[in-house]
C-alpha cells in the first residue's frame, strides 16, 4: 500500500476491552446468543449474533455456535467490535447544546440543517458540527452517535450518543418507546381537542422521495392535543402538541395530512401558499425526556422554546 508523502494513515480504532463473566443460574440452558444479549454492554440479540458470527464470543475459551446451550459456571468472553473508522472532518459550527455529559448530548437543531451526510450534502451537516464533541456509536461511520433524526426543515431537540454503550441503550429505549418526544405543530383545519392516529407508514408507491400511509407499512402512532384554536384570513388553524409513540420518517407530517389536517408550511404534504411568510413546515421538537443510559434512575428532560421564525408566525396569527 502506498501513501502520499508527508501524510500518515490514521491508526485503526483501539479494540474495546473484552467483557468477561461467569454464566449464572438464569443463563443455565439458554442459547448462547440469548446469554450474550443479556450481558451488560451488548444490549440486543442482533448485536450478540453479529459478534458470535464474527468469532468474537468465546465460551470456556473456545468459539461456539449461537444455538449452543450455556451451562451455569461456564466462562463467557465477549470482544465488542471497535467503532467504525470515519473519514469525516469536524467543522466549526455554532450549535446550541442544552444538555451534555460524558455519555450523550442533546442538541437543539436549527431548521435548514441536514443531520448527516447524504447525496448532495457531503459537508455542512449536523454530524460535521458535532465531531469535535467526540460523538460515537453505531455501525455507520457517516452517522457517529446519531440515535434518531429530524427532517432538514424541522427544528428542535435531538439526543446524540458519545459512547457505543450509550448509543445501543438509547436505540433500545426508542424501540421500547421509553423516549418521550413532543413537538409543537400548527395545522390547517379544526382537529378534535385530542386524537390519536394509528396508521402504518411506508414509501409512496409512485414518488419514492415521499412517505405515505400504506397497508404494508411499518406501525406508526401519533398522539395529538390541541393547545389553541386560531384563524387566519378566514381559515381555521390549530396550534397543537404532537407526541410520537413511534418514529417513522415524516411521521407527523404524513399522519396529519392523512387525517385531513396538514402541517402549515409543509412544502410536500401541506397546502400552498400559506400566506404567513413561513418558509418551512411549522414543526419543532420542543420536549425530549428519557432515562439516562448509564443510570436508569436518573431522568434527562430538556425543553426548547419555539424558534424565532415560528414564534413570529404564531404571534401574527394570534394578532389576527
Amino acid at each position: 500500500m502506498t501513501t502520499t508523502p508527508g501524510t500518515a494513515e490514521a491508526p485503526p480504532p483501539p479494540e474495546p476491552a473484552p467483557i468477561r463473566r461467569t454464566a449464572d443460574a438464569e443463563d443455565d440452558g439458554r442459547r448462547l446468543d440469548q446469554v450474550v444479549a443479556r450481558t451488560a454492554g451488548i444490549e440486543s440479540r442482533a448485536e450478540a449474533q453479529r459478534l458470535i458470527a464474527a468469532g468474537r464470543v468465546l465460551l470456556d475459551g473456545a468459539p461456539a455456535a449461537k444455538r449452543a446451550a450455556v451451562r451455569a459456571g461456564q466462562v463467557l468472553e465477549v470482544r465488542p467490535l471497535p467503532p467504525a473508522p470515519s473519514a469525516l472532518e469536524p467543522e466549526d459550527m455554532a450549535l446550541v447544546v442544552p444538555y451534555e455529559d460524558d455519555a450523550l448530548l442533546v442538541v437543539d437543531k436549527p431548521a435548514g440543517l441536514v443531520v448527516h451526510p447524504a447525496r448532495g450534502h457531503a459537508t455542512g451537516t449536523l454530524v460535521h458540527g458535532l465531531l469535535g464533541r467526540e460523538v460515537a456509536g453505531g455501525d455507520d461511520p457517516t452517522r457517529p452517535g446519531i440515535v434518531h433524526r429530524l427532517d432538514r426543515d424541522t427544528s428542535g431537540l435531538m439526543v446524540v450518543a458519545k459512547t457505543e454503550r450509550a448509543h445501543r441503550r438509547l436505540q433500545r429505549m426508542l424501540r421500547e418507546r421509553r423516549v418521550e418526544r413532543r413537538y409543537a405543530v400548527m395545522l390547517h383545519g379544526t382537529p378534535p381537542p385530542a386524537m390519536s392516529v394509528d396508521r402504518p407508514i411506508g414509501r409512496h408507491a409512485r414518488d419514492r422521495t415521499r412517505m405515505a400511509v400504506v397497508t404494508d407499512g411499518r406501525e406508526a402512532i401519533t398522539h395529538l392535543r390541541v393547545l389553541e384554536w386560531l384563524e387566519w384570513s378566514g381559515a381555521a388553524l390549530a396550534f397543537c402538541e404532537a407526541r410520537l409513540e413511534t418514529g417513522r420518517t415524516h411521521q407527523i407530517r404524513v399522519h396529519m395530512e392523512s387525517a385531513g389536517f396538514p402541517v402549515v408550511g409543509d412544502p410536500v404534504y401541506g397546502r400552498r401558499p400559506n400566506g404567513l411568510g413561513l418558509r418551512r413546515q411549522f414543526l419543532h421538537s420542543r420536549h425530549l425526556a428519557f432515562p439516562h443510559p448509564d443510570d436508569p434512575e436518573r431522568r434527562v428532560e430538556v425543553e426548547s422554546p419555539l424558534p424565532a421564525d415560528l414564534q413570529r408566525v404564531l404571534d401574527r396569527v394570534r394578532g389576527g
